[in-house]
């Protein structure tokens, strides 16, 4: 028996039931059917197409927690060109799929799509019926949305520092690692994933330098394009993130890739005495009970600012919400 699976057991995290693998389903949509309708999607919104051939005729759509007209408002107005970072979360098991890259944005592009203006990092969430997409979930991280941002074109002098899509645009690939596959004998069930990726955001909320967390030995974390630790256990159990965040909330697993190992979810952090919201979406990949790499983009947003899909109670509670 693996020591992480252990760990976890003891702890209450892992049934004997849930030890056992699930039997092998045959997805009606794929990995490679469901990677099909994110780029069909990231090409609609480009061209601005709303069509009855890839969106259901009540598709639900938000960007940055808020609920929009699909078509014509938010990103589907500015968008210019693709980006060059792409990281597919495919869940065949509940037929979504999340997505976290880049794109271009051109506010005055006049719909020329020349690839050209700011870089615009994304995190998206698609949800597939019946062969079409039902509901759209995004995270638009914009230049001037970000700590200190000032967006190009904003004046002043001397060049504009890296902006969080130019340095995700910079990273060119997700890491390696993210992309190996998990031998099908050690994967986890996406419950499983889900309550150790939730581990990760209690051990942050809750720390006191002793609880648990649940990382490897080499756990390294990105951040907005930046690798912000390479050891994630020192981190947690040093005290420098003591007292870090008030509250994460909103805790809404939206994609799990059991293939690969990687646990993908919408968050809060919330940190009361600077009245300040960090939206976030993070993964993580996990090996063996354990979390092994952590990547993350995210912006400043109003103080408690839902997702736009929760309720009220949902949406301040620090409970799991495994989107199915």
């Amino acid at each position: 028996m693996r020591t992480g699976l252990l760990a976890l057991a003891s702890l209450g995290i892992l049934s004997s039931a849930a030890l056992a693998q699930p039997p092998v389903i045959v997805p009606s949509c794929d990995r490679a059917c469901l990677e099909g309708y994110l780029d069909r999607y990231l090409t609609a919104m480009l061209e601005q197409d709303v069509s009855a051939e890839l969106f259901a005729r009540d598709v639900r759509f938000t960007e940055n927690g808020i609920r929009l007209p699909l078509g014509s408002e938010g990103l589907w107005y500015g968008m210019s060109g693709m980006g060059t970072y792409q990281f597919y979360i495919p869940d065949v098991e509940t037929g979504q799929i999340a997505f976290l890259g880049t794109v271009k944005e051109n506010m005055s592009n006049n719909g020329v799509n020349n690839g050209q203006g700011n870089t615009v990092a994304v995190a998206i969430r698609l949800r597939i019926r019946d062969g079409l997409i039902t509901e759209v979930e995004q995270l638009a991280v914009r230049p001037a949305a970000q700590l200190g941002g000032r967006g190009r074109g904003a004046g002043g002098g001397g060049p504009s520092a890296p902006t969080t899509g130019d340095r995700i645009e910079a990273m060119g690939a997700p890491n390696p690692v993210f992309l190996e596959s998990i031998p099908v004998t050690e994967r986890h069930t996406r419950e499983e994933l889900v309550q150790i990726g939730n581990a990760y955001f209690t051990g942050l909320a809750r720390n006191d330098a002793k609880g648990y967390y649940p990382f490897t030995g080499n756990c390294t974390r990105f951040e907005n394009g930046m690798v912000t630790t390479r050891d994630c256990l020192d981190q947690f159990s040093n005290g420098s993130q003591v007292g870090i965040v008030s509250r994460i909330r909103d805790r809404r697993f939206v994609a799990v890739d059991r293939e690969r190992g990687i646990a993908f979810a919408f968050v809060f952090f919330d940190h009361h005495r600077i009245n300040w919201t960090w939206q976030m979406a993070e993964l993580f990949r996990i090996e063996n009970g354990k979390i092994r790499m952590v990547e993350a983009i995210f912006h400043q947003a109003p103080f408690g600012i839902s997702s736009g899909w929760s309720s009220y109670e949902q949406s301040i509670s620090e409970e799991i919400q495994s989107v199915r």
